[in-house]
């Protein structure tokens, strides 16, 4: 298929003419799109979440979103780095989800004489201390410590990711340290 405005066949355009073509309701450039980025997008949440079941579900949530949120993208041009924070995003989500249900999964499990209700009610609170100390955190902060800490990215997986300086990932991280340190000190 030919594109009239740059004389480029559709699925040999660049990122931003199918982005912008996207944008302005293409639906025919946003399946491209789609082609183009869906094996890059299963690859790093296969990486992110390991082999489960959930990669066709993120990577669908990942292009849903971005269907519905094309407007927000400032520059056409970066619509790669664009999906791959949306995919990111949605992967954490997944994590979240995941360590919310093991730990119920976890409290109900029989015959363990070793986890008494004290102790179950003390793990309990401290999950919700982490959750609160982390919904407090500025987002980016938020972003960086759950890479880094929950995810295990290096400062420059990070870094681009989120599309930032690796000092500013640095920055965010021991700022984001400080502030759970302060947040979480009476569990310490």
């Amino acid at each position: 298929m030919l594109d009239h405005r740059t004389g480029v066949r559709l699925e040999d355009a660049p990122d931003a003419v199918l982005a912008s073509r996207a944008a302005d309701g293409d639906v025919r450039a946003f399946e491209f799109l789609i082609r183009r980025f869906t094996p890059l997008l299963r690859a790093y949440a296969r990486r992110t979440l390991g082999a489960t079941d959930e990669l066709d579900d993120v990577v669908q949530d990942t292009f849903i979103t971005a269907w519905e949120r094309l407007d927000d993208l400032e520059d056409p041009a970066k619509v790669k780095s664009w999906l791959m924070r949306i995919v990111s995003h949605r992967c954490i989500d997944r994590i979240r989800a995941r360590r919310e249900h093991a730990q119920v999964d976890d409290l109900e499990v029989p015959g363990d004489d070793s986890i008494s209700p004290d102790r179950v009610a003390v793990a309990r609170s401290r999950q919700e201390a982490l959750n609160a100390a982390l919904d407090a955190l500025p987002d980016a902060q938020r972003r960086c410590w759950i890479m880094k800490e929950a995810l295990e990215y290096r400062y420059e997986d990070i870094a681009a990711e989120l599309d930032l300086p690796v000092s500013t990932v640095r920055g965010l991280l021991a700022r984001a340290r400080k502030n759970m340190m302060q947040l979480m000190e009476a569990w310490r």
